[in-house]
C-alpha cells in the first residue's frame, strides 16, 4: 500500500483552517462556564431549601413549594443547555479532527465538515436557547419588593 505524500504547506494550511474553529471552542467553553456556575447556583439553592425545614405557616410553606417547582424547571433547563453546548463543542471538536484527516490522508471530507459544523451550529442554538429559557423564568419567579429591600435597613436621620 503506498501512502500519500503529505505537503508541509497542506498541513499548516489546515492548521490555518483550523484555528476559526479553536476559537468558536473558546467561546463555547465560556459559556459552559457561566453556565455550570448558574446550575450550580439552582443546585446550592435546592439543597438550602431542602435542608432547612418549612415553617408550619401555610402560607410559607406554599412559597417554599413554588420555588421548588420553580428551580426544578430551572434546573432542568441549565442541565439541557450545557448538554446542547456540550455536543456543540464535540462536534466542533470533530470538525478540527476532521480538517486534519482530510489533510494528512488526502480524503475528501469537505461535506462531512460541513455536516459536523452545521451540526455544531444548531447544538449551540438549542443550548442558548435552553439557557434563555432558564433566565427567564429566574427573572421571572424572583421579585424583590420595597419592603424586602429596606428590611433590618434604618433610613439615616
Amino acid at each position: 500500500m503506498v501512502m500519500p505524500t503529505v505537503n508541509l504547506g497542506d498541513v499548516s494550511h489546515a492548521i490555518q483552517l483550523a484555528l476559526a474553529p479553536v476559537f468558536l471552542l473558546t467561546g463555547i467553553a465560556g459559556i459552559l462556564n457561566v453556565m455550570a456556575g448558574r446550575l450550580a447556583r439552582i443546585i446550592d439553592r435546592g439543597r438550602h431549601l431542602a435542608e432547612h425545614p418549612v415553617a408550619p405557616d401555610a402560607v410559607h410553606a406554599a412559597t417554599v413549594r413554588v420555588e421548588h417547582r420553580s428551580l426544578e424547571q430551572r434546573r432542568h433547563l441549565a442541565s439541557a443547555a450545557i448538554t446542547a453546548c456540550t455536543l456543540s463543542a464535540l462536534l466542533v471538536c470533530m470538525v478540527i479532527a476532521a480538517l486534519f484527516v482530510e489533510v494528512l490522508l488526502q480524503f475528501d471530507l469537505k461535506w462531512l465538515v460541513g455536516l459536523l459544523f452545521t451540526g455544531s451550529t444548531l447544538a449551540l442554538v438549542a443550548g442558548l436557547a435552553y439557557f434563555l429559557r432558564e433566565v427567564h423564568l429566574a427573572t421571572r419567579t424572583v421579585r424583590f419588593s420595597l419592603s424586602d429591600a429596606t428590611a433590618g435597613h434604618e433610613r439615616p436621620k
